[in-house]
């Protein structure tokens, strides 16, 4: 066995001429162990928030979604989108069309946007398992159109789940001008009829603003023929997802945006990553702090080991070899500190995963859980021991590089 290692882990698991020397060196590894549980359990509850926020927009957003880097629409019709419909790699491919129009019930009024969808658009997402009320998704018929809106916009405009007459939605004539006399005759006036349902995201930008329908009705209100205002994929279940997007951006050039979900919703994943960038700076500064106790407790080990020390170097040894069993004796504390300390927080967040102990409704409040969601990922845990091993080692390298010299001297 490497000589100095054997030496230190002696000094770490035997007892010491003095009690407080084993207290200590407890503390230091209890104090790591804490900091570390902290990290594991902070970062997995951030992850586990923000893998529900994603599962929320996964009911909505498609795996691609095609956009035109300039403008609002583009050509639906591109013999190259069209293209993509025989691909493999391609379950479903869907047009759709989003403008803001006005829409009235009775007597109150909102601004909205409509998004009008081909009828494939169900097995694009997860549309059906949104849905609140008695009817089914259904974008027209034979004789109308139908409106699925965000569940926000129900007590806004009045209408209910259910409503009996028909949304009236204005929008400006396209590429007309506005007659200051008769400023109503420069608006298109259309009718939504009501399938019985609305949908939920729990997210404000949707369940407050869309209205889903048909996309002929969407290019019927907005005076447009083929084009759309994106793509939507689906990917088989056995495309490779990044592979498929660089494919498509390839085909398509530099003149359209092929964006992933995160992509979709960069801002507020950006933000969810910073406040986990925030959590893990905050917890590692309470990790340094933490590693203090290191210190103290090697600066009086080394103390307490002065007669060892001189019979080591009688022995031959020198000081350089010495140096490396009380460095090695730092680095262990952190080692074991960070073991236990991954230990604890991975059974703490398996607890919270299958029992909920730390709840969300303190208060009577309504949450989208009841319980603090916990997502453990490989690589954040891996993260973490790297964190404290680094932190160790600067800790242990401190008292054994400078005051190793004047208690040994």
């Amino acid at each position: 066995m490497y000589f100095p290692f054997y030496i230190a882990k002696r000094y770490l698991f035997s007892r010491k001429k003095h009690n407080a020397v084993n207290i200590i060196s407890g503390i230091s590894v209890c104090g790591v162990a804490l900091a570390t549980l902290s990290l594991v359990c902070t970062l997995s509850v951030m992850n586990g928030f923000q893998d529900m926020v994603a599962d929320l927009f996964t009911s909505f957003d498609p795996e691609l979604k095609i956009t035109a880097r300039e403008g609002k629409t583009f050509d639906g019709q591109d013999r190259r989108i069209q293209s993509m419909r025989t691909w493999p790699e391609i379950e479903v491919l869907t047009e759709t069309l989003e403008e803001q129009a006005m829409v009235e019930y009775k007597d109150r009024q909102a601004m909205v946007i409509i998004k009008g969808v081909e009828d494939n658009f169900k097995d694009l997402t997860f549309i059906d398992r949104i849905l609140k009320g008695t009817g089914q998704f259904k974008l027209h018929d034979e004789a109308v159109d139908y409106a699925v809106p965000g569940i926000e916009l129900v007590p806004l405009l009045g209408t209910g789940l259910q409503f009996v007459d028909p949304l009236s939605v204005y929008a400006p004539k396209r590429n007309a001008k506005v007659n200051m006399a008769n400023p109503g005759a420069s608006f298109k006036r259309e009718y939504l009829f009501s399938p019985g349902c609305a949908f939920v995201v729990n997210q404000q930008k949707y369940d407050a603003q869309y209205i889903l329908t048909s996309i002929g009705f969407a290019r019927r209100l907005f005076d447009y023929s083929t084009e759309v205002s994106s793509i939507e994929l689906k990917l088989a279940p056995d495309a490779n997802l990044a592979a498929t997007q660089k494919k498509i951006a390839n085909l398509l050039g530099p003149g359209f945006l092929v964006q992933d979900r995160y992509e979709q919703q960069k801002d507020i994943f950006h933000i969810m990553e910073i406040e986990k960038l925030i959590s893990y700076l905050f917890l590692t500064f309470i990790l340094m702090i933490a590693c203090f106790n290191v210190v103290g407790s090697l600066s009086m080990l080394i103390i307490d080991k002065k007669d060892d020390v001189t019979t080591l170097r009688k022995l031959g040894a020198s000081d350089k070899l010495i140096s490396r069993v009380f460095f090695l004796e730092g680095w262990m504390i952190s080692f074991f500190g960070a073991l236990s300390g991954i230990a604890l927080g991975l059974a703490l967040c398996l607890a919270q995963q299958e029992f909920g102990f730390l709840t969300l409704n303190v208060s009577g409040g309504l949450y989208l859980v009841n319980a603090y969601p916990v997502s453990v990922h490989a690589g954040d845990i891996l993260f973490v021991f790297i964190t404290v091993m680094l932190m160790g080692l600067l800790s242990a390298w401190y008292p054994v590089r400078y005051l190793g010299k004047r208690l040994l001297r």
